[in-house]
């Protein structure tokens, strides 16, 4: 960790957030409309990002979006969000989103997913951000994984570049 101030991952996270599934958020398969599920994540994720920064944030990238199963009618959705790591003005939040069937309780997990936020400052620069703090095991790995695939990202952005393609 750096000399930035740090901030707990519990001051910015979000823990089950509910949303009713009905008709008009079905798709022609009779299942959850998948982009309705990911403009919710990313505005979820904005949230996060705002909270542990407390500056306006954007959207840099979003990686990862792994549709595990189908929400259907009836279901209820829980978003569950959270900062993983911060480099700079750029934050990781992974959001985790579950279908409850809304009769017997029972619970899938049905997407997964990375968003990449930046912080900007009243000029539109990017401005730095407070050192996130793991305060589980669990949250430990997620910080440490969340390194892995900015790696990741940086290396195929710099492959790309080298090779004459923009990412």
């Amino acid at each position: 960790m750096s000399d930035r101030p740090s901030r707990p991952v519990s001051a910015s996270a979000i823990e089950k957030h509910v949303y009713k599934v009905f008709p008009n958020d079905m798709n022609a398969h009779n299942t959850v409309f998948g982009g309705m599920i990911m403009a919710k994540c990313d505005r979820l994720a904005l949230v996060v990002a705002e909270r542990h920064s407390a500056h306006v944030c954007v959207t840099a990238a979003v990686d990862s979006i792994h549709f595990r199963a189908p929400a259907k009618g009836n279901d209820t959705l829980l978003f569950s969000l959270a900062l993983n790591r911060s480099w700079g003005s750029s934050m990781e939040i992974g959001a985790r989103v579950e279908a409850e069937n809304s009769y017997t309780g029972d619970t899938r997990h049905i997407l997964s997913a990375f968003f990449t936020f930046v912080a900007l400052d009243e000029n539109d620069r990017p401005v730095d951000v407070p050192e996130v703090r793991p305060e589980t095991a669990e949250q430990r790995r997620r910080y440490d994984n969340a390194q892995i695939r900015r790696e990741g990202r940086l290396s195929t952005r710099d492959q790309l570049a080298r090779s004459g393609g923009k990412p």
